[in-house]
Parts: structure tokens; sequence; C-alpha cells
């Protein structure tokens, strides 16, 4: 935390307390001029009005409430950059990188001072990782229709890919639908884990260069009409033409590398089913920037039981009738 963001808050947090104090102080003050519990002459329907003190348990509660508010913010860190008597944190601080995050937890491991996260997470591997363990001795086909199995890996879902895929698991532009059976790397079992604990890096590259603007308008076209699109035949006969540059990856079809057995993961262009849109003009912007991917690979930050689990539950989300598996 930088030293203008440290005063801001010590600036705006230790006024509020002080001025907490003397509101409270300045309530329990008799500033009109009656003695307590007598009139004040004010009367409507009968109801006199009283000066009454303010009632003693809400005043020590404010009290005390102000007392553990100073208590507070010296032992724990609430203030800026102060970072307490007690030195307690709850996570580790200026992590930018999973690897980061890994030293560091294995050097307040190895001295005795982990931070609270980290004490949390180790006990959760405790008492759950026995559990995990179980349901990773069997097989994904057979946890992809077990309900525990499919809860437990429903939340590491949620807590893990549904930022990119969507809590629905349906993706959104640049990021796949897992329901739909359309896979870049293979939808087995054995893939589907694979792309988990290693993650995947797609790289399509940009065209401009070498084909120039016409060039791409003529590849466009070509390309919407591999899916059956209608569209300017002279310039997909010309970008026809041109296509060979395409087909180490897509094939010579455009079908892609999975129909070829091909380790890329370029996508399938005669199916209609689009990652970065479908539309002219994505495809254009497609061929003159290019496009990168990356999936995460989770072997390190969830470990190959979760995976498996998870694994399952990504299986089962294409194939919800076991009778459809593979």
């Amino acid at each position: 935390m930088s030293n203008f963001w440290s005063a801001w808050i010590i600036v705006f947090t230790l006024p509020v307390l002080i001025g907490c104090a003397l509101l409270l102080k300045w309530n329990l003050s008799n500033h009109i001029g009656v003695a307590e519990d007598e009139t004040t002459g004010h009367e409507a329907d009968g109801i006199s009005e009283i000066n009454n003190p303010l009632p003693r348990w809400w005043t020590y509660m404010f009290i005390l409430t102000l007392v553990w508010s100073v208590f507070y913010l010296a032992a724990y860190p609430g203030l800026g950059q102060w970072k307490g008597l007690f030195g307690w944190t709850s996570s580790n601080q200026g992590i930018k990188s999973l690897e980061e995050s890994r030293l560091a937890v294995e050097q307040n491991r190895a001295a005795g001072k982990m931070v609270e996260l980290d004490r949390e997470m180790a006990h959760a591997d405790e008492v759950y990782g026995p559990v995990f363990q179980q349901f990773a001795k069997r097989d994904v086909l057979d946890l992809a229709y077990d309900d525990e199995a499919i809860k437990i890996g429903q939340r590491l879902f949620l807590q893990n890919c549904a930022l990119c895929h969507g809590s629905d698991a349906r993706g959104q532009q640049g990021f796949p639908n897992l329901t739909d059976n359309d896979w870049l790397y293979g939808g087995t079992a054995d893939k589907i884990k694979e792309t988990l604990l290693y993650g995947r890096k797609a790289a399509m590259p940009a065209w401009i260069d070498a084909l120039g603007e016409q060039g791409v308008k003529e590849m466009t076209a070509y390309v919407l009409s591999l899916s059956g699109r209608v569209v300017n035949d002279r310039e997909a006969d010309a970008g026809k033409a041109k296509f060979a540059m395409c087909a180490a990856c897509h094939g010579a079809d455009g079908k892609g590398s999975l129909a070829h057995n091909l380790p890329f993961g370029a996508p399938n262009l005669t199916d209609n089913i689009w990652l970065y849109g479908g539309s002219a003009k994505a495809v254009e912007e497609i061929l003159t920037k290019g496009r990168n991917g990356e999936m995460p690979a989770f072997q390190k930050t969830l470990g190959e039981d979760k995976v498996h689990i998870l694994t399952a539950y990504v299986y089962r989300l294409a194939h919800p009738d076991k009778a459809t598996s593979q």
C-alpha cells in the first residue's frame, strides 16, 4: 500500500472515532437548562416531554464499542500500513503470481508463521483431503454420474472456472461453452483432465501482413462459406486459393486440428460455432490481429485429486445422460 492510501485511511478512520466520542460526550451533557427527569414544558396530546438522560446500557455499550475500536486498530492491521501489535495478517501481502504465493506459503510454514488464510487452507486439507483421495481412486466416467461427486465438482467449478465459463458453463465470447460437446483439444475424460492439469495455450497468428486488407476480406468470405454462409462468390474463390496457409492447423477441409489428430487446438470452421464471434467483422478482426488464448493449469492450485473430480463434473456437463457418454 502506498503512503498516500495509508494516510488516506488514517485520516478518515481516526477522526470518525474521535467524532463519535465527542458526540457521545455532548449528548451526555445537559444543554437545555432543565434538570434531568423534569418536564421541558412541551406537551402534545396530553403527553409531556421529559428531559431524560441517555439509557445507561446504551451509553456503556457505546463506550465499550469505542474502546474496542481503539484496541482493534492498535492490535490488528487497520490503519493503512500499520501491521498491528500482534503482527496478524489474513494473507500474504504483495503477491503477484502463483509461484510467489507458493514460495511465501513454504517460507512461512518453515518459519512457523503461517498467515490466517494458509492455516485455514491447511486445516481444510486435513479434514477434506481424505474425501478427495477416495473419490480420486475411482474412474472419471464412474464419478461423472455419482451425485455426491458431482456436488463437489460443481463447487470446485464455481470457485475456479465460473468466472470465465459462467456459472452455467455455457461460456462467453472468448471462453468455450462446456455443455455443447464441441472441443478444441478433445472431449474425452483423459483430454479434459489433461487440459485442467496442464492448461492450454492457443495462438492464431495475424495475417494482415501476408494477405493485406483485400486478402483478409477474401479469406473471410471463404471461411464463412465453409459453414454454409451466403458470401461474395468471387471473394470466396480468391480466399480458397489462399487457404493453403491455414490448412496446416485447420486442415485442408477446414474441419480443425481435432478432426485430423493435430495438437494445435485449431477450431472447426465448418460447424458455425465461433469462440470470438462468427460475423464477417469478427472473422476479419481475427485474421487481421490474430488471437492468443490461454487456459490456466490447475495442477498446482487444486492438486490432482480435486482436478480428477472436476474432470468428472466437466465431462458430465457435455454428457448429462449416461447412455450418451463415451
